[in-house]
């Protein structure tokens, strides 16, 4: 999992690897012949230090005015709003500097600040041991769009501005942040602070069209223009085949799909009737053909991703009428999947007849659709309800909250497992 974050210098040092040096092993000194043929330089300079240089060099050039400066101070004090944390941004150091004479380091600190305030924004407060299998890609901010923002805003004074600009655009991040202002118990409180800070680790437009997947939930919905115009029950992976958040994009269909059993669960359809063993090297691997008890149904959604986790039909409709359907092992079971499949692809080709004689052909086709969906699979355990209604609330179904609660009322976003429990 990868995350950026350009916050400050110490966070900048913890994030550095040691560096690495062409056939010394870590801790060896160069030899004084190596230095003499140039293979090595006498003194090396380690990477950690030249990164630190180099973000020194980058922040000092920047030059705040005081009433920037000022305006970010005030946005600070009020980011509670959001459900982050005041004291995490050093606002007593920003006004230590503002009451100070030494423009540099009020520069050098309100830069620091800019940079922490903006990645927490955009990206989310919570780090990675707070966002168990989260996997979704943000490519909301990097170091160079955070400089660039962040001088644009001193020089037009609009700092305020240019920070509500890095928040999620989706109606429920406004909604939720309602529910947060209207409400004094400290339980509904960290729920609304968790899923808050899980839409920033979204991108923050999701796009025109798109499908979003709620784990806890147990629903798909696409939408299109902000308006779901389809919404889905799913089954999800149980507890122990968590369904993982990802983000993916939906090409096609495939009407009739085989199934490549995944070799983590190859022993339980060994020697089962209905499977075809593949040799495989070494090893064997297992394909179910398509049919009326294939574990993908009729359809699954071809959404390309590093963990193999794609909506599909299931011969399995009765789990439907269940409340908690958490029964798969990752991959996500969808209601009405045909249905589903004729909206996704959007394709005039494809209309329900068609795709009713391709069913009845029992072979296997592969429907392209007319444009490219953003799918997001997602893990919210609140959603808030239009006109104030206050939020409905998702069973925790892998025990998540917790991690990403501790995660905010820790000023570096990081988790002690150990006061927030295990997986």
């Amino acid at each position: 999992m990868k995350y950026f974050y350009l916050v400050s210098a110490s966070f900048l040092l913890a994030a550095i690897g040691a560096p690495a040096r062409a056939q010394l092993q870590d801790g060896e000194a160069p030899t004084p012949e190596q230095v003499a043929a140039g293979e090595v330089v006498a003194n090396p300079v380690e990477e950690k230090e030249q990164a630190l240089r180099a973000l020194h060099a980058q922040m000092a050039a920047v030059r705040w005015t005081r009433p920037a400066a000022e305006e970010l101070l005030a946005y600070i004090q009020r980011i509670g709003e959001e459900g982050l944390d005041p004291l995490d941004y050093s606002a007593d150091r920003l006004e230590a500097a503002l009451a100070g004479r030494d423009d540099a380091a009020l520069s050098f600190t309100a830069t620091d600040i800019f940079l922490r305030v903006s990645a927490d924004l955009a990206l989310g407060h919570a780090r990675s041991d707070g966002r168990v299998d989260w996997f979704a890609s943000d490519d909301d901010l990097n170091s160079n769009i955070q400089f660039e923002l962040m001088q644009r805003a001193i020089a037009n004074n609009n700092i305020r501005d240019t920070l509500i600009s890095l928040l999620p655009t989706h109606p429920q991040y406004a909604e939720l942040k309602a529910v947060l202002a209207s409400t004094q118990d400290q339980a509904t409180r960290d729920v609304v602070r968790a899923n808050l800070d899980r839409w920033r680790w979204l991108p923050r437009d999701l796009g025109k069209r798109y499908v979003i997947v709620n784990v806890p939930a147990y629903t798909a919905a696409l939408v299109e223009d902000g308006r779901v115009v389809a919404r889905h029950k799913v089954i999800v992976g149980k507890p122990g085949t968590a369904t993982p958040q990802l983000s993916a994009v939906a090409t096609g269909v495939i009407f009739n799909p085989w199934w490549e059993v995944p070799e983590s669960i190859s022993g339980e359809v060994r020697g089962k009737r209905g499977y075809v063993s593949v040799k495989n090297g070494d090893k064997v691997r297992y394909r179910q053909p398509p049919g009326p008890s294939n574990a993908l149904g009729r359809m699954k959604v071809v959404m390309p991703n590093d963990y193999a986790i794609y909506l599909h039909d299931t011969p399995s409709k009765s789990l439907f009428k269940k409340q908690v359907r958490a029964f798969s092992h990752g991959c996500i079971r969808t209601e009405d999947a045909l249905g589903f499949a004729q909206l996704l692809l959007a394709n005039p080709a494809w209309d329900k007849a068609a795709i009713d004689r391709t069913i009845a052909a029992k072979k296997t086709v592969k429907a392209e659709a007319t444009i490219s969906t953003p799918v997001y699979i997602a893990y919210f355990t609140a959603a808030a309800l239009q006109n104030g209604g206050g939020i409905r609330s998702y069973p925790d179904l892998y025990g998540r909250d917790a991690k990403v609660v501790t995660a905010l009322n820790s000023r570096s976003g990081e988790v002690d497992i150990a006061s927030a429990g295990t997986q």
